[in-house]
């Protein structure tokens, strides 16, 4: 960060609310389907005011969307906002997949060049030959 620069809110955009761990979390148990604050309190081991506060920082965003059930709120994950990231990570993804093509390139010469070698040690062994 930059001396004297404010640092962005966490609630401006989906890349600061998805930057914190247990936003990810809830995220990913929200992709799965709805959930109530207690049951992602339980599977994320989290106290209930932790994983509100996360969950309005989500909302925010516009990432998480709640309705009423009765007494019970639930929330779902509103996928919508995270396009700008996607965006923003396609160019890493194309680099990244250049660089496991060649690191299978590399792989593939590593596994000839060992068939290799160990076919020449069957040879210089006399495997493969019949008894004299």
């Amino acid at each position: 960060m930059i001396p004297g620069m404010a640092r962005a809110a966490t609630t401006t955009d989906a890349f600061n609310a998805v930057a914190e761990p247990r936003r990810r979390q809830i995220l990913d148990l929200l992709a799965g389907g709805e959930r109530s604050v207690g049951d992602l309190v339980e599977r994320l081991g989290l106290s209930q005011p932790l994983v509100s506060k996360h969950l309005r920082v989500l909302r925010e965003v516009g990432l998480v969307q709640v309705r009423d059930e009765g007494r019970q709120r639930l929330y779902r994950l509103d996928a919508r906002p995270l396009q700008s990231i996607a965006d923003w990570v396609r160019p890493f993804e194309r680099a990244m997949s250049e660089r496991f093509d060649l690191m299978d390139t590399v792989i593939q010469e590593l596994k000839a060049h060992e068939e290799d070698e160990n076919n020449g040690d069957d040879d210089a062994l006399g495997e493969g030959h019949a008894p004299d």
